[in-house]
């Protein structure tokens, strides 16, 4: 583990991989930590220096008590200056997925291919976020305000988010759970037709897919982030 400030934040970052080969950065849910990517980063060891992040709030990052997708999406950018990371691979999961899209929005350059888990970009209208209750009594590992503030976002996203998706200019990979997810499947068609490079792949699996289906993930997502140009 290593440590970056950026913004203020220290950031907890796992680094693997071969030293100066394409970064990857890994992005977690809302509910997890950057370790929910143990059994992935292996997979990259020889064609990417991978970078599993704790956002702010979560893990061994700090908790600033501010919170929001964009200030997660701006940590992320904020480290890939602090890297000296020109073009990056990305995949994000919920929460990370989120910030994906906005980061991919913000800096299209930067991101060359981007896997999105299981999280189209939210759009107004679509059932997703809304209020939590009281923290639960166990110890968690992240701030609850963090949950709280996205979680909040969700349920009214910024109309920007959805309008801007024809800014990313990565390739995409959308990997959707199927009928077992939460999230509003019919999202992924609809978000890929608005990209320029885009497709869709179903792994009907529900919301975690590389933790409930490593072996599927992988197939699709290692020959996507290693192949040619």
């Amino acid at each position: 583990m290593e440590f970056f400030t950026v913004n203020g934040v220290r950031l907890a970052v796992e680094v693997s991989g071969a030293p100066g080969a394409r970064p990857l950065l890994l992005l977690h849910s809302g509910g997890s930590t950057r370790s929910s990517w143990d059994s992935v980063a292996p997979a990259f060891a020889g064609s990417h220096r991978v970078y599993a992040v704790d956002l702010r709030g979560y893990g061994d990052s700090d908790r600033p008590g501010a919170y929001s997708f964009e200030l997660m999406r701006d940590d992320v950018l904020g480290l890939l200056d602090v890297l000296g990371a020109d073009a990056v691979d990305v995949i994000g999961h919920s929460l990370g997925g989120t910030v994906s899209w906005l980061v991919a929005q913000e800096r299209p350059g930067r991101v060359r291919r981007l896997v999105i888990e299981d999280s189209p970009p939210p759009r107004a209208g679509d059932l997703r976020g809304g209020p939590l209750g009281p923290p639960p009594e166990e110890e968690l590992p992240f701030a609850w305000e963090a949950l709280v503030a996205v979680m909040g976002q969700l349920a009214d996203p910024d109309p920007a988010w959805w309008d801007r998706l024809g800014l990313v200019s990565a390739r995409v990979l959308l990997l959707a759970g199927g009928a077992a997810s939460h999230v509003p499947q019919e999202l992924f068609a609809v978000a890929a037709g608005r990209l320029a490079d885009a497709r869709v792949v179903e792994i009907p699996v529900g919301h975690h897919i590389h933790r409930e289906a490593l072996a599927e993930f992988l197939a699709v997502v290692v020959p996507f982030l290693t192949g040619p140009e």
